[in-house]
């Protein structure tokens, strides 16, 4: 087959380098291997990263169709770690230790099925003491995410937390499943939907709309065994940090933006917006209304709580996992001689001031499927304080039951939101 990928890189040229993300079992290394067989002379390094003791998916690199030559090219097995994680100051090492030696003209980076493609991005913009980073010898091209077309959509529907897999770095890490799905959809520059002889057409376009609602940017490939034109995942450019930052659906939503393909599968949008606080006891019976967040994909926002009302408080649902959670201090709250200096950015934060709450609001973006819209609005108004319960002021307010998650201090995290 014809794949159209890049010529040889000479040496004065940055390594390009693709990542390949995807949770357990979705098929990367088989995409990989796939690469491999059909890169018509490239030279090619390739970083598997795994999480056991005897790297399985760097042993099928090896012997399977597709075995590196030890002369012309690289395997690095990272082990006993996560890229995003515990190892990747070693990623860092690696690729600008084979971007540096000149001889590939190309890298490969498998993650492990448990690692977020956002910290590997970051690694490439990481500065170093000296002003040099890894991006001044690798050109980061395209964030690939793995989907596997059978089990997905019943993964995204988990409540299970890592640990409940026996996927958990370690105690610390309380990540759940979907969670980490939504991240390496939300990321990817290229979605190949592997797998899809397993499943229907019907289940096919709903996983779909599905991920475009997730991701509105992404380019989705349809793949059999991994199959896909080298030519949709090598050289393609398509990658941007600032562009991948703001690439999730619900960031689109916000922004005003419709997500395309999604109306005629029943998958709906809209913004919440509101200036008064929840009251926490209706907002907790609204997130445990099975009734109303069933329908829901994806949503995500920040809020206001009056029993806390100094945090900024974020809102994150994916699947059936629903999340609150402090990100940080209200700006109304931070002395202003603790502002930015920019004058672009002051006049931003002042942008979201209003009354005498200044930036305190509900801002939530909900994505789901046959979206009863009208009755997710009126709930949520039901939740907010009355115009009665305001008039009590912080003194009445701070005695309201709560029975929300308790979090730190505000003075432990960030300001702003």
């Amino acid at each position: 087959m014809s794949t159209d990928i890049a010529t040889p890189r000479p040496a004065t040229k940055r390594l390009p380098v693709t990542v390949l993300s995807g949770f357990l079992g979705a098929g990367k290394t088989t995409l990989l291997n796939h690469v491999l067989s059909n890169r018509e002379g490239l030279k090619v390094a390739v970083i598997v990263n795994d999480m056991s003791e005897v790297n399985i998916d760097a042993a099928l690199v090896k012997h399977g169709d597709a075995a590196l030559s030890r002369t012309d090219e690289k395997l690095v097995e990272m082990q006993n770690g996560c890229i995003c994680c515990t190892l990747r100051e070693d990623l860092l090492k690696e690729v600008a230790r084979l971007a540096g030696e000149g001889r590939f003209d190309y890298l490969l980076i498998e993650s492990t099925g448990i690692s977020e493609p956002l910290p590997v991005a970051e690694t490439f913009t990481f500065e170093h003491a000296d002003g040099s980073r890894l991006g001044d010898v690798a050109r980061l091209d395209t964030m690939v995410t793995v989907v596997d077309a059978a089990n997905f959509l019943d993964d995204y529907q988990s409540v299970d937390a890592l640990a409940d897999r026996n996927l958990a770095l370690g105690e610390e890490d309380q990540r759940d499943v979907v969670n980490l799905l939504v991240d390496q959809v939300e990321f990817a520059d290229v979605i190949v939907v592997n797998k899809t002889d397993l499943v229907s057409a019907k289940k096919l376009e709903s996983l779909e709309a599905v991920l475009r609602s997730l991701n509105a940017s992404a380019k989705i490939i349809r793949a059999v065994r991994g199959q896909v034109p080298l030519s949709e995942i090598l050289d393609t450019r398509r990658f941007d940090f600032d562009k991948a930052s703001a690439a999730p659906g619900w960031m689109a939503v916000a922004r005003g933006e419709e997500l395309p393909e999604t109306t005629e599968y029943g998958i709906t949008s809209f913004v919440y917006r509101a200036r008064k606080p929840f009251h926490p006891e209706r907002l907790y019976q609204f997130m445990t209304n099975r009734k109303l967040t069933s329908q829901l994909l994806r949503s995500k926002g920040f809020c206001w709580i009056v029993t806390r009302p100094k945090w900024v408080a974020l809102w994150s649902q994916a699947g059936r996992v629903m999340e609150l959670s402090p990100r940080g201090v209200w700006w109304a709250d931070v002395p202003q001689e603790q502002w930015p200096d920019d004058p672009v950015e002051r006049a931003s934060i002042l942008a979201n001031f209003e009354g005498e709450f200044g930036d305190r609001r509900q801002e939530l973006v909900f994505i789901g499927q046959k979206l009863d819209e009208p009755a997710i609005r009126a709930a949520l108004d039901a939740a907010l304080m009355t115009d009665a319960e305001m008039t009590g002021g912080p003194a009445v307010w701070s005695k309201i039951h709560d029975p929300l998650p308790e979090w730190p201090t505000p003075e432990s995290v960030s300001v702003g939101n």
